[in-house]
């Protein structure tokens, strides 16, 4: 398979540390396995962190933005929080469920709406000229499948005005199957490779950059 879009632009690399976020409700499944081979091509130095949403579990989420309670952030979630923020690469490492992101990656995403709006967070801010990446393994060999994707994260860090790195893309259904996927292995040598562009929506296109 292929990756979607093309990095060019962002910090230096000696500046960057990653955050692979897994969202797979199996252990050691391909999704991660693309995402380790990708990892292993980073520079030495360049800092990773590994979490597994399987075993930092968040509840649904719950939308208080309008309601006078204060905040008040469970363990995980400010675990999680903390991760987000100290990061400079944002990983979203899951299988395309239903040509999209997994129901555990997706909550983690809904958590963001409630750190735009925490107390004291400034979230949105914090977050806007870091890169937010993709890489996913999906059953399907027509590559066209997991737009819903690419296009959930690359809104997403259009909102935040993030970069966005891309989607890539395995093939595979078995454990360990991607490995037999000579092209997205080559690729993932390559995928964190460069800098990346800060993320648009459709209607920006062409616009200079902010």
């Amino acid at each position: 398979m292929t990756t979607i879009a093309v990095p060019s632009g962002g910090p230096a690399a000696t500046d960057r540390s990653f955050l692979f976020v897994l969202g797979s409700s199996r252990p050691d499944g391909n999704s991660e396995i693309l995402a380790r081979a990708a990892a292993e091509q980073l520079p030495t130095g360049i800092r990773q962190r590994w979490v597994d949403l399987a075993s930092l579990p968040l509840p649904d989420f719950q939308d208080g933005r309008h309601e006078t309670d204060s905040w008040s952030a469970g363990e995980n979630e400010e675990s999680l929080r903390q991760a987000t923020l100290e990061a400079t690469d944002i990983v979203l490492v899951s299988p395309l469920y239903w040509y999209n992101l997994s129901a555990q990656t997706k909550r983690y995403l809904d958590y963001w709406s409630g750190w735009l709006t925490a107390p004291g967070s400034d979230f949105k801010k914090r977050m806007a000229g870091r890169t937010l990446w993709g890489v996913t393994v999906m059953a399907d060999d027509d590559e066209v499948v997991a737009g819903g994707m690419a296009t959930t994260l690359n809104h997403t860090a259009a909102y935040l005005r993030m970069r966005f790195g891309g989607v890539l893309l395995g093939n595979g259904s078995r454990p360990g199957q991607v490995r037999d996927d000579r092209r997205a292995v080559l690729r993932a040598k390559t995928f964190f490779q460069g800098e990346t562009p800060l993320a648009r929506f459709p209607y920006e296109e062409g616009a200079g950059e902010r």
